[in-house]
């Protein structure tokens, strides 16, 4: 930070704990506070959209994955809790609240009566086209109170990072 600017929420927490605990290093909150504060302000940003649909988080996430598969538009739900990384027993909640709006229906699977696949209807492909270009131009808003710089900078950054943390080296490997 400037010298002369006031601290941020994240500053003055780790102020506080320097005092309170000195044998602590907090440092790390310097950017993983910030991380978890900016984290929850886009979700913030990102869900003023969603709502303008009638669609929270999860269904937004839904209606995506089946838009993203392409023609027919369908998927079995065990890949679209895949697609999602949420659990099918959240993702059989969400295909049921999607279903009773109409935007998806159920059938079973051509090839496995026990199975079933879910599909976009011709409305819920109509709103998720919608909504993803408005959420595509919300994403651009938020990024670009960024430089173009600074965002590539960020992007290798985290792209990095979360590389890591998905495949983290065995101790004293290579």
């Amino acid at each position: 930070m400037e010298h002369g600017e006031p601290l941020d929420r994240v500053a003055r927490i780790q102020a506080d704990w320097r005092r309170e605990r000195p044998d602590l290093d907090v440092g790390p909150q310097a950017v993983i506070g910030r991380l978890h504060r900016l984290a929850d302000r886009l979700t913030e940003e990102l869900a003023l959209v969603y709502g303008r649909y009638g669609l929270g988080e999860g269904e937004f996430d839904v209606l995506c994955a089946l838009r993203r598969a392409g023609e027919p538009y369908e998927r079995a739900p065990g890949e679209l809790a895949a697609h999602t990384m949420v659990t099918t027993g959240a993702m059989t909640k969400r295909i049921d609240r999607l279903e009773r709006a109409g935007l998806v229906t159920r059938r079973r699977a051509d090839d496995d009566q026990r199975g079933r696949i879910v599909a976009l209807t011709g409305p819920g492909r109509e709103l998720i086209d919608q909504a993803f270009t408005d959420h595509m131009r919300n994403e651009r808003h938020l990024l670009d109170l960024l430089t173009p710089a600074e965002a590539a900078s960020l992007e290798t950054l985290l792209t990095g990072w979360l590389s890591r943390m998905d495949h983290p080296r065995a101790p004293g490997g290579a």
